[in-house]
């Protein structure tokens, strides 16, 4: 009888010595998974509607232009440049470093730092101390460094060829990058600030403020990519690809370039 006391209280130590582990590591793995995802800046999902994106231009704006006489970059490409690289300042790496240019390190930087993974992992990306001093920086790398100097020789005001400049001084790797600067200026009209700056008149046509392009499509109750897709006869690919989404993930009131 004894025996039979002392085994069965062996094996009630065993069970509970093997569940608590069980535990332990459940509870690792997810801490683990957790951090990875969070300090990668795309895995972010903020939905940009077009209200988020006209009060980044509305905040934005009066800097560009000051910085398009003081430098000679359009305006509509510095806006353009900010609401694509930064989400239009929703992005981690705007809200958490004010960096709204995805301007990283590099061997000249002597300022705070932060890490995030992009092409590689952990890359090394400038920190400021407001959105200011980020358009402050990018205008001081386009206007002096070397590979940038060409696109001073355009005519002023000439984003289309700023844009495809841009990615062919490597700017950025993504091949579809002067289309989306493009479509960006066009959609909300950014090019007026160009115009502003160069003294020029700027007319907004009323039928076309009033009704939509017909390669834009504001998101409506109900829509979803797939439905969207098959609305334009356009792929669901092609529609992430034109407006830079990451996932499927879409709100009423956004608006799609579907061309």
């Amino acid at each position: 009888m004894y025996k039979k006391v002392i085994l069965l209280l062996t094996i009630l130590t065993l069970v509970g010595c093997n569940s608590s582990k069980s535990v332990i590591v459940t509870t690792k793995t997810q801490n683990s998974k957790h951090k990875r995802t969070a300090t990668n800046p795309s895995s972010q999902k903020s939905l940009i509607t077009s209200d988020v994106v006209n009060s980044y231009i509305s905040d934005y704006k009066d800097i560009a232009m000051s910085n398009m006489k003081n430098f000679g970059i359009p305006a509509s490409i510095i806006l353009a440049q900010g609401i694509l690289e930064s989400g239009a300042g929703q992005s981690k790496l705007a809200t958490t470093s004010n960096n709204h240019f995805g301007i990283k390190c590099y061997t000249d930087w002597k300022g705070e730092t932060t890490y995030h993974d992009d092409d590689t992992s952990q890359e090394c990306f400038r920190k400021y101390k407001n959105p200011e001093e980020s358009f402050q920086d990018h205008a001081d790398i386009v206007s002096k460094r070397k590979r940038y100097a060409s696109l001073f020789d355009l005519p002023k005001g000439d984003y289309k060829g700023w844009a495809k400049g841009l990615k062919n001084a490597g700017y950025a790797t993504d091949p579809n990058y002067p289309e989306k600067l493009i479509n960006s200026i066009e959609l909300y009209h950014l090019d007026q600030y160009d115009n502003q700056v160069l003294g020029k008149d700027y007319v907004l046509d009323k039928k076309e403020n009033m009704t939509p392009k017909t390669n834009q499509y504001e998101v409506q109750k109900g829509d979803t990519l797939y439905s969207i897709s098959k609305k334009f006869n356009i792929s669901i690919e092609e529609i992430k690809k034109q407006n830079n989404i990451v996932d499927n993930a879409i709100s009423i009131g956004q608006t799609l370039i579907v061309k």
